[in-house]
C-alpha cells in the first residue's frame, strides 16, 4: 500500500488526508502547530459559498482599490515590500483584471463549487454536520449602489431571488437598520454556514479511527529534498520523513516549502480579519448568511456566535492583529446590524489567506513525479476543500476527474 504524507493540518490538508485514506493510501498528516485547524482555518468567515464565487480580479478593480486605500474603514490596505514575490503576484493579478479572465475563472469556480457541495454531502455520511454547527442558511448579497444591484440582478441565476429593500428586511430582519441604504439584494438558497475550526477538529478525530490513517505528526517541515525527478524526503525539525508520495497543502507556508524544491507558487498572503461576537437572548442575529457587497463584509451566525469577517491587507506574511482594522470592523458591523450580537465582547482574529492572482486554487502534479499540490484557495478554503481533495485523490490514482482541470493546475 502506497504511503502518502500530507503537509498541512488546516481544512485543505485534513480533507486531502481523508479522501486519500478513503482511496486506499496509507496517510500521515504533518502539522507544525499544536492543534489542527489553528491558522487560516481557525476563525474565518464560515460561509460555504458554492455559487457566490466571484474572483477578486475583475475589470475596474484597480481603480476601486485606489479608492479603498483612502477610505478609513476601507476593505483594502497595501504595504509595499522589498520582496519580488509581492510585485510578481500583483503583476499577474492586474493581468487578470478584465472581464474575459473573470468570466473564465468564475465558470471554473462554479464547477468546483458544485463538486465541493456534493463532496461535502458525501463526507457528511461519515461526519455528522451537527459536529461543526453546519446550517443550510442560504446566502443574501446586499447592494447599496443601484447600478451594481441592477448589474447583479441581470447576471443572477434563474433560481435566485432578486429582492427590493423592503423584501430584504422581511427575509432577514437583522438588516432593518440598513434598509434605507440598500438598493436591493440577491438571495441564493443552498449556501451554508459552519464552524471551520470545529470541522477540522471533528474530521481529525474521525481520521484517527480510519484504518488507513497513520496519525498526525506535529513537526515543522523546513524543506523538501528532491533527487532524480522525485521528492525523496521532508526535512523537519525532528528529523527526515520519507514516503512514496507527498502532498503540499500547507496554506501560505506552501510557498516557501515549494521554493525549497525549486518550484515557484504564485501565492500571496491576503490577511483578513474576523470578529466572533456572542449572541445574547435579546439579540436579533442574521439567520441567513449575508454579504455587504460594497463594504466587503460577511456576516454569519455560527452556533451561539455571530461571525463578522472582512478586509484584505496586503502586508506580507504578517498575521498580527491591527487594532485599527478591528475598530473599523466593529464600526461597520454596529452600523449594519446594531442589535445582532454583543460586539463589546467580540474576540478578534486575523489570518493569512493563500491566494492566487486569479482566485483559482492550484491542484495536482508538479515536475516531480510524486509531489502534489492542493494550495491557493484564498478566502474560499472551507468552500472548496472537499472538492479539491476529491479531485486530488483521483489525480494521484490517474482516474478521470468529474470536471475539467483547465485553470486549476500549476500550468495555467
Amino acid at each position: 500500500m502506497s504511503e502518502v504524507i500530507v503537509i498541512g493540518g488546516g481544512v485543505v490538508g485534513l480533507t486531502s488526508a481523508w479522501w486519500l485514506a478513503e482511496a486506499g493510501y496509507r496517510v500521515t498528516l504533518v502539522e507544525r502547530e499544536a492543534e489542527v485547524g489553528s491558522m487560516a482555518s481557525y476563525r474565518n468567515g464560515g460561509q460555504l459559498s458554492y455559487r457566490y464565487v466571484s474572483p477578486l480580479a475583475d475589470a475596474g478593480v484597480p481603480l476601486k482599490a485606489l479608492r479603498w486605500l483612502f477610505q478609513p474603514d476601507g476593505p483594502l490596505r497595501f504595504r509595499p515590500e522589498a520582496d519580488l514575490r509581492q510585485w510578481r503576484w500583483l503583476a499577474r493579478f492586474l493581468a487578470n483584471c478584465n472581464a474575459a479572465a473573470n468570466r473564465r475563472t468564475t465558470a471554473t469556480l462554479l464547477q468546483l463549487g458544485e463538486l465541493s457541495r456534493n463532496a461535502m454531502s458525501e463526507l457528511s455520511l461519515h461526519l455528522p454536520l451537527s459536529d461543526f454547527a453546519w446550517r443550510d442558511a442560504g446566502k443574501l448579497v446586499v447592494y447599496r449602489s443601484p447600478r451594481l444591484f441592477e448589474r447583479a440582478a441581470s447576471l443572477a441565476a434563474a433560481d435566485a431571488e432578486v429582492l427590493q429593500p423592503a423584501a430584504i428586511t422581511v427575509r432577514e430582519p437583522a438588516l432593518a437598520a440598513l434598509q434605507a441604504d440598500l438598493a436591493g439584494g440577491i438571495f441564493n438558497a443552498g449556501e451554508a454556514v459552519a464552524d471551520c475550526h470545529a470541522f477540522c477538529l471533528a474530521l481529525a478525530q474521525r481520521l484517527r479511527s480510519h484504518p488507513n490513517f497513520n496519525g498526525v505528526l506535529h513537526r515543522d517541515v523546513t524543506g523538501i529534498r528532491t533527487e532524480h525527478g522525485k521528492a525523496i524526503q521532508l526535512d523537519t525539525t525532528s528529523g527526515p520523513l520519507r514516503a512514496d508520495q507527498f502532498v503540499l497543502a500547507a496554506g501560505i507556508a506552501s510557498r516557501d516549502l515549494a521554493a525549497s524544491a525549486g518550484i515557484y507558487l504564485p501565492l500571496y498572503p491576503l490577511k483578513g480579519y474576523s470578529l466572533s461576537a456572542p449572541v445574547r437572548p435579546t439579540d436579533v442575529p442574521p439567520q441567513i448568511s449575508v454579504t455587504d457587497f460594497e463594504r466587503k463584509v460577511l456576516y454569519a451566525r455560527i452556533g451561539a456566535q455571530l461571525r463578522v469577517a472582512a478586509m484584505v491587507d496586503m502586508v506580507g506574511a504578517d498575521n498580527r492583529i491591527n487594532p485599527r482594522r478591528i475598530q473599523g470592523l466593529v464600526r461597520l458591523a454596529t452600523e449594519a446590524m446594531p442589535h445582532a450580537a454583543d460586539y463589546a465582547q467580540a474576540e478578534a482574529w486575523a489570518g493569512l489567506r493563500p491566494a492566487t492572482p486569479n482566485s483559482a486554487p492550484i491542484i495536482g502534479a508538479t515536475r516531480y513525479a510524486n509531489l502534489w499540490l492542493n494550495v491557493g484557495h484564498g478566502p474560499l478554503g472551507f468552500t472548496f476543500a472537499c472538492g479539491t481533495a476529491s479531485l486530488l485523490s483521483k489525480m494521484l490514482r490517474g482516474a478521470p476527474t468529474p470536471i475539467a482541470l483547465d485553470g486549476l493546475t500549476l500550468r495555467r
